[in-house]
């Protein structure tokens, strides 16, 4: 019964027979953009009975063009991403890239997240376990579902199970990804709560100088994942995605969030109720 939350469960972070909607901005273009969107989607979800973890990147790293934006400084994001956090009274999630960066992002979010290219990154994985924080671990582009209990294996040897695993998709072919549903009940069966990524899941990798998406494909993937289960939805979400700064081909549009979390919510009530 893939619908009833994992062994392993967390106080602060997920809530028993609520399903978790980790959402927000690619990266921190700017505080305004920031605040208003978390606003948003924190009406939302209060309104459907939603719980929300929000996100967004304090920093991109991994950008196909060197001249792509990579954030507005990491402090000065940081400080945004702790500002809703204050706000709104949610837990706060962010991509972690180097073992260096992991003490500062640390003190100021809820969850680390290691990005998909990085989830062998034993140094990465070590350092974040150490802090005690929940660590989301996505899955590689390249890695079966099954390889993923080695990445856990590296952050449990720190003494910290509060982990969480995403699914986003997997390398098909030059430009593309496929996602395999399998990987939600395989990843489930290490004992971990499960997260389905619909949004990266859709993008067209390294079209040209940037990445491309088919953003059509988010709520069909979001709604085949919801009727596995799952214990969380990630969803990338920009007020005007076409002009994004990272991400503009994949991302949800805000409009369009409230309509998708009510279908969501039907399907989660009933694998929760089956």
């Amino acid at each position: 019964m893939y619908g009833i939350m994992s062994d392993k469960k967390y106080n602060g972070i997920f809530k028993k027979n609520c399903l978790t909607i980790i959402a927000g901005p690619c990266v921190i273009e700017s505080e305004k953009l920031i605040i208003d969107t978390a606003a948003a989607i924190k009406s939302i979800t209060d309104e459907l009975g939603l719980n929300l973890v929000f996100k967004s990147s304090y920093k991109k790293a991994n950008r196909t063009n060197l001249k792509s934006f990579t954030g507005i400084g990491d402090i000065k994001a940081l400080q945004i991403l702790a500002k809703v956090k204050e706000m709104f009274n949610v837990p706060i999630i962010t991509d972690i890239h180097t073992a260096e960066e992991v003490k500062t992002a640390s003190e100021y979010v809820d969850i680390l997240q290691i990005p998909a290219f990085l989830c062998r990154q034993t140094d990465l994985l070590l350092a974040a376990g150490k802090t005690g924080k929940y660590i989301n671990i996505k899955k590689g582009q390249f890695l079966a579902p099954e390889d993923m209990k080695q990445a856990c294996e590296k952050v449990e040897s720190t003494g910290n199970s509060k982990i969480m695993l995403t699914e986003r998709g997997t390398t098909f072919g030059y430009h593309n990804l496929v996602v395999d549903m399998r990987s939600l009940v395989i990843m489930r069966k290490m004992g971990y709560p499960v997260v389905m990524d619909a949004t990266h899941s859709v993008q067209l990798p390294s079209l040209g100088t940037t990445s491309g998406g088919a953003p059509e494909y988010i709520k069909p993937l979001a709604k085949a994942a919801t009727a596995i289960g799952i214990d969380a939805l990630f969803l990338e979400v920009h007020p005007d995605p076409k002009n994004a700064l990272s991400d503009a081909g994949s991302q949800l549009a805000l409009s369009e969030l409230k309509e998708l979390l009510i279908e969501i919510k039907a399907i989660d009530e009933v694998i929760k109720n089956y």
